[in-house]
């Protein structure tokens, strides 16, 4: 048990002991710590999907999700014009919501 102690003692007066072991504690229990809170978060989180009827309800018209695949969505893009496009200014809060196509 002597052996023991004197060992300790010994490893005791390191820096690398004395320092480099606490700051690895600190390290993985904070990551522990902090998963166990992340976690918290996401378990009591009062967000969800939103569904067809709530989206409806809003104004917002959802399409079926066997209406929109990827291939649909790059033949409709496939078919636009980018190389002939004129920049429009939007209309800021403050301006009159005027069109503003004939003006330059």
């Amino acid at each position: 048990m002597n052996s023991l102690q004197q060992k300790f003692l010994y490893y005791s007066r390191r820096k690398s002991f004395r320092y480099g072991v606490p700051f690895l504690l600190l390290i993985v229990g904070g990551s522990f710590g902090l998963q166990q809170f992340a976690q918290l978060r996401y378990t009591f989180s009062k967000k969800g999907s939103l569904t067809r009827q709530e989206a409806e309800k809003y104004g917002i018209n959802m399409k079926k999700e066997e209406e929109v695949t990827l291939e649909g969505e790059y033949e409709k893009i496939k078919g636009l014009d980018i190389e002939h496009w004129d920049n429009v200014r939007g209309p800021r809060p403050w301006e009159e919501t005027t069109p503003t196509s004939g003006k330059q």
